[in-house]
């Protein structure tokens, strides 16, 4: 499952209101220079048409979701996939590797579900190593060529910028004979620049980060899930399972994950005693 990622609009929105307030405090009444129709249709339509040239149709049908994933976050969390690895393990040491079946029920990522039928068909574990690693392979390339898209646009925006500066330029030097006129205009030509730069730091490279860590993020993810199901499969003892999976937890998580096991033990004990 996936919850919004707030950090990312909180991030443009405050790069955006933090240069507006630079320019409003520093401007004065000269603030509204900063504002250029020309100069946004020059940055925005070349950066756009690039675009069209660069991509085909199929992956420019997919740029409103691939913005969309740069405010999504995964909402899935290391020890409660160890948990989940842990119970699937005991039950399929108590009532057989069939019985998980109606695990899955419960269990709402695909990859997982995906794993444990391949577990319960009883295919090798090598076999449903290989099978797994090929679809975060895919994975990984259907992200990175929505990335792609982010990334060019931070490659364009700049460059469009500086060839909306260089129109400004030319336009300049026609009416040199109007020296009053040198400064407003030269003013007007550096926008373009400042308005691709701007776009190209604060929206298309942090966002294109962002995905590219996401990956990461999914692959780490899905080894420990392969990890978990293969330990399932073959019949791992649950604690020893326990143990390896905890391996790829920080240790801030191990510490709180630890703080949990000794609280859960000692109600244990109350019960038992009552």
């Amino acid at each position: 499952m996936k919850k919004r990622d707030l950090l990312t609009p909180i991030g443009i929105t405050l790069g955006f209101v933090m240069l507006i307030l630079a320019i409003a405090t520093r401007g004065g009444e000269n603030a509204a220079t900063f504002v250029d129709v020309s100069s946004v249709f020059i940055v925005i339509g070349g950066l756009l048409a690039s675009l069209l040239i660069t991509f085909n149709k199929e992956q420019i049908k997919v740029t409103g979701k691939v913005i969309r994933e740069a405010f999504q976050q995964n909402d899935q969390r290391l020890p409660e996939l160890i948990d989940l690895f842990v119970r699937l393990s005991e039950r399929a040491r108590r009532e057989g590797i069939l019985a998980l079946e109606n695990e899955l029920e419960d269990v709402d990522d695909p990859f997982i579900r995906k794993g444990i039928h391949l577990a319960v068909d009883g295919i090798e574990p090598e076999v449903i190593n290989d099978i797994m690693n090929a679809e975060i392979t895919a994975m990984e390339e259907r992200q990175y060529r929505g990335r792609q898209i982010l990334e060019k646009s931070a490659e364009y925006a700049p460059a469009w910028g500086m060839i909306g500066t260089l129109v400004g330029l030319v336009l300049m030097l026609t009416a040199l004979e109007d020296p009053e006129s040198l400064g407003p205009s030269m003013a007007v030509a550096l926008l373009t620049t400042l308005y691709g730069t701007v776009l190209a730091n604060l929206v298309f490279l942090p966002m294109a980060s962002k995905l590219e860590s996401k990956t990461d993020e999914d692959i780490f993810l899905k080894q420990i899930i392969i990890e978990g199901v293969i330990g399932v499969q073959s019949g791992q003892n649950p604690r020893i399972l326990e143990e390896k999976l905890s391996a790829f937890l920080s240790d801030d998580e191990l510490k709180r994950r630890e703080s949990m096991d000794v609280d859960t033990s000692v109600v244990e004990e109350t019960v038992n005693e009552a």
